[in-house]
């Protein structure tokens, strides 16, 4: 089964997720078929799921989640001004203070 991440991306990867996929083989194995299974599902090109993807993070207000989307996005060649772009959306679905919290999580990965 393909991964989700590229072997240059695993160092990026944070430790409680490989220790989960370490821990719970099938279980990861059955969430990567998942989410394989909703990035064919549709129309949308790698680069416009990948910013959906953040965009439901940042909505969400899941730190983890947008590191990671954040990262997977610059994957498939988002810019980083493209993904600034999703979090100033957002200010008006999620609030100023909200949306100050998730842009900082992205720049997190944009500094690295």
């Amino acid at each position: 089964m393909k991964k989700p991440f590229s072997a240059k991306s695993k160092a990026g990867i944070p430790a409680r997720y490989q220790h989960f996929d370490k821990s719970y083989p099938a279980v990861m194995q059955a969430v990567e078929a998942l989410g394989e299974a909703t990035q064919s599902a549709g129309p949308l090109d790698s680069k416009s799921r990948a910013l959906v993807k953040l965009a439901i993070a940042i909505g969400g207000l899941r730190e983890g989640a947008v590191h990671s989307h954040t990262r997977r996005a610059l994957e498939v060649g988002c810019s980083p001004d493209e993904l600034r772009h999703v979090g100033v959306l957002a200010i008006t679905t999620i609030g100023f203070p909200s949306t100050m919290a998730a842009m900082s999580w992205v720049e997190d990965i944009l500094r690295k």
